[in-house]
């Protein structure tokens, strides 16, 4: 088994990484600060990724993107991990779930948002159903030949600058042996159509910047055209194409924690505690050591994972290991190193306190660390009969 990248693959990585550092890096205590993203920035760092042909890279080349595997594209979300969320959002990494469009769909959506002409945001979570999806009350029904909805969901990422917004609602409602269970389908929405309002969310406090919004939806009249996929195949579309983002989750938290870890081995090197650098106690010397294996362990299991859907082969435990592993290692690396530097991780002199708390919703959104296990164990006790 070969375990190292090529050099093409490298590339990518030096690419990304330096992208980062150069264009990311330098604005994040601003950003941090105000909370906001200044529109000229946003354009800046769009733009500069479309010059670098890195722009929409989880999409195939016959429709405009990179055509990187799965495998490559988790390596361009580890090097964007290190960075600041509300900036490298304009890095540009549309749903794939566009790749469902189909007819005129793909000229008004999946086009444009490949050529960074349109943004979008995925609308999934309400107030009242964040991982239980079935029991959404956002619902669509059916009035002359139109779809009208009506609902709010809430906690919806990039919605501040989304152009379009794919969302998931109910359409209907079958009895099974055990109890109801809502049918699901999911629409194109516009910006601007009437009925359908963004509003602010919530102040959250990880990643500063990179805001949640609220959507309402009072009587939204939406034309079939804007439907995505089958009626009532919202789940069939779901599980085709947004398995993925489980994994970007998985890669962030490993490059954030690779950053988090390269600051804490610096510390320990070049801190003196009672006339020597803190790095030689034991005791800072062993968590050192736990870091980077713990570290190196959700790297290969997050790059493992994305290999396995490059391989065709079956890989959604696979995926939703590296998703909860990952992302406790992140809460654990952060906390570590917050302990290291003592009170001065608590300051944001340095940005160690902001990765300690950005670290926290990783574990929440694109499916709590107990769904995951769910999936895992699920995965493993149904072949047996369990």
């Amino acid at each position: 088994m070969n375990f190292g990248l090529t050099d093409e693959q490298e590339m990518i990585v030096s690419t990304v990484r330096s992208f980062v550092e150069n264009e990311i890096y330098p604005h994040e205590a601003e950003v941090e600060r105000t909370g906001e993203v200044p529109p000229e920035l946003a354009e800046k760092i769009k733009q500069k990724t479309l010059d670098l042909g890195f722009y929409a890279c989880n999409f195939p080349e016959e429709v405009g993107g990179a055509g990187l595997s799965h495998l490559e594209f988790a390596l361009v979300e580890r090097e964007l991990g290190r960075g600041s969320m509300a900036l490298t959002h304009f890095f540009g990494r549309p749903q794939n779930i566009l790749m469902a469009c189909e007819g005129e769909q793909r000229e008004k959506y999946l086009l444009p948002a490949v050529r960074g002409e349109r943004m979008d945001a995925l609308a999934m979570t309400e107030p009242g159903a964040g991982s239980d999806v079935r029991g959404m009350k956002c619902s669509a029904k059916r009035d002359g030949g139109d779809w009208v909805l009506n609902g709010t969901k809430h906690f919806i990422s990039g919605a501040d600058h989304a152009d379009f917004v794919i969302v998931f609602v109910a359409t209907g409602e079958d009895q099974t042996p055990r109890g109801p269970k809502k049918r699901i389908t999911t629409f194109l929405v516009d910006r601007g159509t009437p009925g359908f309002t963004i509003r602010d969310g919530y102040r959250s406090v990880s990643h500063r910047g990179y805001k949640n919004m609220i959507l309402d939806f009072d009587n939204c009249r939406l034309p079939d055209a804007q439907v995505l996929g089958e009626v009532d195949g919202g789940f069939a579309v779901m599980n085709e194409w947004l398995y993925a983002t489980r994994i970007t989750v998985a890669t962030n938290s490993v490059g954030r924690a690779r950053r988090c870890f390269d600051l804490a081995l610096n510390y320990a090197a070049e801190r003196e505690q009672f006339g020597q650098p803190i790095g030689k106690n034991q005791g800072i010397s062993f968590q050192i050591a736990d870091m980077i294996t713990e570290i190196d362990a959700a790297d290969w299991l997050t790059l493992s994972s994305a290999w396995r859907l490059d391989q065709g082969l079956p890989a959604n435990r696979e995926i939703a290991s590296a998703k909860l592993y990952a992302t406790e290692m992140l809460a654990r690396v952060t906390d570590t190193t917050l302990q290291i530097y003592g009170g001065m991780g608590l300051m944001d002199d340095f940005p160690i306190e902001r990765f300690w708390r950005d670290a926290r919703v990783e574990r929440i959104w694109d499916g709590t660390s107990e769904i995951q296990r769910h999936i895992i164990s699920r995965e493993l006790l149904r072949p047996l009969g369990a």
